[in-house]
C-alpha cells in the first residue's frame, strides 16, 4: 500500500440534515469506527455547513479520526459576500477537506473551470484539501465526448501548486448522481486511466493523487467499484445520510 493512494471513502450530505437526526447517524458510524481497524483507509464527512460543528465535537468526545468536510467554498478570504463561506472559515471550525467544483454547483450556480480552480486553490491556501469534481452529462456521453470533457474540466480546474497531499479528484458523471444508474465497469476504468494520464500533466506526484468514483454509489456495487484500478475511493451522495449503508461502503474495500 506504500506506493498506491491511501483509499479515501468521502460522505457528501448536501442540503440534508437537521442536529438531532445528524447526530444519531453520526454517532452510530463513531461507534462503528470505534470497532475496526481502519489504518489503511480514511473516511470524510462532508455536512451541510450547520451541522460542522457538531460532527467535529462528536468526533472529539469519541476520539475517533472521521475526517470532516465542507461542501463549497468562496474564492476570496473575506468580504462582503453574503450567504457564502470562506475556505479559512472552513479550516477555522474543523475541516479538513472541501468539495469544489460538484455538478450541482456547476449546474445550478454557472461554476465554470476558472471558479473551480480559483476555489481550490482558496482551499489549499487555507490548509485544506480541496476534492475538485468533474464529469459529463448525458448528452455529451451519448455525443462520445467524455474524454474530451474530462480533459478540459481537469486542465481548467486543477490550480498550479497542487498535488497529492492537497488535491482529490472525484469523478462523477452528471447522469448517474442521484439516479440510480451507474456506469460499467469498464467505463469507470476508461474513465479513471484517462484521469490518471492527463493529470500526470498538471500534477508532479499524479500517481498518488486519489481519484474517487461518485454517481450512485450504494452497498451493493461498492466492492465492484472500488476494486477497479485507479478508484482509490468514492464519492457517496445518498447512501452516506444512512450510517448503516455508509459504513458497509466504507467496508467494502
Amino acid at each position: 500500500m506504500a506506493n498506491t493512494p491511501r483509499p479515501l471513502i468521502a460522505g457528501n450530505w448536501k442540503m440534508n440534515g437537521l442536529r438531532h437526526g445528524a447526530r444519531i447517524q453520526v454517532d452510530d458510524l463513531l461507534e462503528r469506527m470505534a470497532g475496526a481497524d481502519l489504518q489503511d483507509r480514511d473516511i470524510l464527512l462532508c455536512p451541510p455547513a450547520t451541522l460542522i460543528d457538531m460532527m467535529v465535537a462528536a468526533r472529539h468526545v469519541r476520539a475517533q479520526p472521521l475526517l470532516v468536510g465542507g461542501q463549497d467554498c468562496h474564492t476570496e478570504r473575506s468580504g462582503a459576500h453574503t450567504g457564502d463561506i470562506s475556505a479559512e472559515m472552513l479550516k477555522d471550525a474543523g475541516c479538513e477537506y472541501v468539495i469544489v467544483g460538484h455538478s450541482e454547483r456547476r449546474a445550478d450556480h454557472g461554476e465554470d473551470n476558472d471558479t473551480v480552480r480559483r476555489k481550490a486553490r482558496a482551499a489549499i491556501d487555507a490548509g485544506l484539501t480541496a476534492i475538485i469534481c468533474i464529469g459529463e452529462t448525458e448528452n455529451q456521453r451519448q455525443s462520445g465526448e467524455t474524454l474530451q470533457v474530462l480533459t478540459g474540466q481537469l486542465e481548467g480546474s486543477v490550480p498550479e501548486g497542487a498535488d497529492a497531499a492537497n488535491t482529490v479528484i472525484a469523478y462523477e458523471p452528471v447522469w448517474a448522481i442521484g439516479t440510480g444508474l451507474t456506469p460499467t465497469v469498464e467505463d469507470v476504468a476508461e474513465a479513471h486511466a484517462h484521469i490518471r494520464e492527463t493529470i500526470g500533466g498538471l500534477i508532479a506526484d499524479a500517481p498518488m493523487v486519489r481519484l474517487l468514483y461518485g454517481g450512485s454509489v450504494k452497498p451493493a456495487n461498492a466492492a465492484e467499484l472500488l476494486a477497479v484500478e485507479n478508484v482509490d475511493g468514492a464519492l457517496v451522495g445518498g447512501a452516506s445520510l444512512k450510517a448503516a449503508d455508509f459504513w458497509a461502503i466504507v467496508t467494502a474495500i
